[in-house]
């Protein structure tokens, strides 16, 4: 494993570091890592699987995490085309640094609730 150096200002707003960052983080790149890590999906089976998720939003995060090393694409030469998606060494780390907080939010779900009832009292 290659570790920088030097630790990064994520509060820098030309932080490369930032990026990836808002690329695991984002409610979709969260839900695509969190799904692959159990296994391997094909594209229909991973839009079924994140609910909500448009085609084209799944497209773009799957290229996107691609292009970060976090997900293997494998086109197979079918007809019809099948596409399978799975997770990378580095995609396996990201997915399990994020099984935390995936944790913590099941969790903690009611205590999150409660604050939200007691501030929309307030208002």
């Amino acid at each position: 494993m290659k570790v920088s150096e030097t630790v990064p200002d994520l509060y820098d707003r030309n932080c490369p570091h930032r990026l990836v960052l808002e690329h695991v983080t984002s409610k979709w790149g969260v839900l695509v890592l969190s799904a692959l890590q159990d296994r391997g999906h094909r594209f229909s089976e991973l839009r079924r699987r994140v609910a909500g998720v448009s085609e084209k939003m799944l497209a773009q995060t799957l290229q996107t995490l691609e292009r970060d090393g976090l997900v293997h694409r494998e086109a197979h030469p079918v007809i019809p085309p099948r596409v399978d998606y799975t997770l990378t060494p580095l995609g396996r780390e990201a997915a399990e640094a994020l099984s935390g907080l995936t944790r913590w939010v099941a969790l903690r779900m009611d205590d999150v609730d409660a604050a939200r009832e007691r501030y929309d009292a307030q208002r």
